[in-house]
């Protein structure tokens, strides 16, 4: 049934209720001159969105990527000399997990949020993802590759392991670093002390009271 239907000045106005791009639609539509509403809207439709769409030209492919700066640094890493020409864009951790093989530190959130990556930086815990390599030449730093002495645990490994201050293991080498530096800043005379400043190494098992104990532990044997 027709939804509306009329003429004006002869001309036959009448459409149906069909859809209009449903099949057999064009053949309701009274015409004129040969060509039907439905088709000269889908005419000036399609050559409209050709007109916006933005014409696309070729790039041409860079030949060469400029070349990285380097720099040459000295450090000693757990009593050893390292001398390297690195990347200046290389994070410390980097330099420590990938050019010296020293993957005792781990990369966590690599964003400086979880204290995975906790090292001793002259003397002073750090958390080396978010720092440069480049910016240290000449500095001493320690990681838990270099606690133990002559075949002998450190004894905040000693502690951790038995007040079961781990669980997967995956953040105990910063959590061990943190609470050496932690014990050495005068800051492990008290759980409360201890859990606010260890408040920067997370971590996800929850192994937390094993932690505090053995730091509470450990800072009275050293």
């Amino acid at each position: 049934m027709a939804y509306w239907a009329g003429s004006s000045e002869g001309i036959p106005t009448t459409m149906t209720n069909q859809e209009p791009f449903a099949a057999g639609a064009a053949e309701t539509e009274s015409t004129r001159g040969g060509v039907s509403r439905r088709s000269l809207l889908l005419t000036v439709g399609g050559a409209a969105s050709m007109a916006v769409v933005p014409q696309v030209t070729a790039q041409p492919a860079s030949e060469s990527k400029p070349a990285a700066s380097t720099a040459r640094v000295r450090l000693n890493v757990n009593g050893t000399r390292q001398e390297l020409d690195l990347d200046t864009r290389q994070s410390l951790l980097d330099l420590l997990r990938e050019d010296l093989g020293l993957t005792g530190t781990k990369k966590g959130c690599n964003q400086g949020a979880c204290g995975a990556c906790t090292i001793l930086l002259n003397g002073r815990r750090v958390v080396s993802c978010l720092t440069l390599a480049a910016m240290h030449d000449g500095a001493i730093v320690e990681t838990i590759e270099g606690l133990e002495k002559n075949g002998e645990l450190h004894p905040l490994q000693s502690a951790f392991v038995e007040h079961d201050g781990l669980q997967c293991g995956f953040c105990t080498p910063g959590q061990i670093m943190s609470a050496v530096g932690c014990i050495a800043e005068g800051h492990a005379g008290s759980p409360e002390d201890i859990r606010f400043w260890m408040s920067g190494n997370i971590c996800r098992c929850g192994a937390y009271p094993g932690i505090v104990a053995a730091v509470a532990d450990a800072a009275k044997r050293v």
